[in-house]
């Protein structure tokens, strides 16, 4: 191997012997996990068995463990039998623990009873972010995305589902009980094995139609109706705009612009953004230990009541609302052509008329005041603005927080390419630690010789 660097022989003794500690460098973030786990005190955060028992088997410190279950968070192995085999080759796992190899079922077990205390590490890590000063800019943004759960389309049923499989079910049992009266008519030693073959095959749907109805009961005793029977707790949900559907939950986070760390994060099997807003926003303004915090989300989180809440909290929201005119998609005059006067409470529309206040009434549970103009029935532009007799217009009472977040997106319209590039970037590599991923290397040349 002459002009290549010589690798050192595998029975070569050492005249002194060599640190474990060498092998890992002064900024390895092994060196941080170790750090920032020695200064934690486990009994408050309320891990279990933090005193060694007195009788039994010696137990691994739980500092061990946390150590090890950060450690696999930071470096993308999340299964138990992972990290077991890390502990036996990784060198970094071997300083961090010193050399203790913990087996699966230890780590499993440690992470399904300390779930909350696990969450309460979180807290104290952000209590250092903000020590360091890190939320100084105290925007957010919020967003949620839908993870598949280990249940399978197939196994979660809905009413609209068992219908839908008891008319196939139906359907394939006519279908074999027809193919079946002409096997009999033929009377061969084929259509005996033809016969029998039918007769399983519909005792096979029978069986599979009981199922369903014990499936359905059930059902019935669920409150929204839906049944997951792998994951009990997972819920059929649409994702994206091409309405195609994920049985699995949905998961919210509170992302910093600034830095881009997760601040808060709640799974829920909600299927929509809508009354997620305020619940966010309320627990990462408590997080980041902030008296005011600004907000962005997407049009999915509009909601009056939730961005209300908000404006209580005082937590500053900015985020489009949904375009759900339908004057707008004929090509009438939208809401948006009516320009509201604070000090007259009355509106002026595109043909210069008054609309004024008539009533107030509670719809859906926002008080609403309702305003329209006498001049419809003879206004010439009346065809491009309703086909009713009057134009109405309604307007919630605090419909002024909701100007003022238009107004917040009409001076800086860029905000929302903020949030675009700040917590949909988190999600991205979330779901790309998980396994979602693609070709690391582009064009079909190197793709081929890949």
């Amino acid at each position: 191997m002459k002009r290549f660097i010589e690798s050192a022989d595998r029975n070569q003794g050492t005249l002194f012997p060599e640190y474990l500690d060498d092998f890992v460098a002064e900024d390895n973030p092994a060196r941080v996990v170790d750090a920032f786990v020695g200064q934690l005190d486990l009994g408050k955060l309320g891990f279990n068995r933090v005193e060694p028992v007195v009788t039994g088997r010696p137990s691994y410190h739980l500092s061990i463990l946390l150590k090890l279950y950060i450690y696999g968070y930071l470096n993308r192995i999340q299964s138990s039998r992972g990290l077991e085999c890390e502990t036996q080759r990784n060198v970094e796992l071997m300083w961090l623990l010193r050399r203790p190899s913990p087996d699966f079922k230890t780590i499993a077990k440690f992470r399904k009873d300390n779930g909350q205390a696990i969450r309460k590490v979180c807290s104290q890590f952000f209590l250092i972010c903000r020590q360091l000063n890190l939320f100084k800019e105290a925007t957010v943004a919020i967003d949620g995305s839908k993870f598949k759960a280990v249940n399978n389309n197939g196994r979660n049923f809905s009413e609209h589902r068992i219908a839908r499989q008891r008319e196939r079910i139906e359907a394939n049992i006519n279908r074999y009980l027809t193919a079946l009266e002409k096997a009999d008519l033929q009377r061969s030693d084929f259509s005996q094995a033809k016969t029998e073959r039918l007769q399983d095959k519909i005792a096979n749907l029978k069986e599979r139609m009981a199922q369903l109805d014990q499936i359905e009961t059930q059902l019935q005793e669920t409150p929204d109706k839906q049944l997951s029977l792998t994951d009990p707790d997972a819920r059929s949900m649409t994702t994206g705009r091409g309405g195609k559907g994920v049985v699995g939950y949905n998961v919210q986070t509170a992302v910093d612009t600034k830095h881009h760390l997760i601040v808060v994060h709640e799974v829920t099997n909600v299927g929509n953004d809508r009354s997620q807003l305020a619940n966010m926003a309320k627990q990462a303004k408590n997080a980041m230990a902030k008296t005011e915090l600004n907000v962005v989300a997407d049009r999915g989180y509009f909601n009056s009541q939730e961005i209300l809440k908000c404006h209580q909290a005082d937590i500053t929201p900015t985020l489009p609302k949904p375009s759900t005119s339908g004057a707008k998609a004929d090509g009438r005059f939208d809401r948006a052509d009516f320009i509201y006067h604070t000090e007259a409470n009355e509106y002026s529309c595109p043909a210069g008329q008054r609309l004024i206040w008539r009533f107030d009434r509670v719809e859906g549970g926002l008080k609403l005041s309702r305003y329209w103009s006498s001049h419809c029935p003879q206004c010439d532009i009346k065809a491009k603005c309703t086909p009713s007799d009057y134009r109405r217009a309604s307007r919630w009472e605090h419909e002024a927080i909701l100007d003022a977040i238009q107004a917040r997106l009409d001076t800086a319209p860029e905000i929302m390419a903020i949030r675009r590039q700040t917590v949909e970037h988190s999600f991205g590599w979330l779901k790309a630690w998980m396994g979602a991923t693609q070709f690391q290397i582009k064009t079909l040349k190197m793709s081929v010789r890949r």
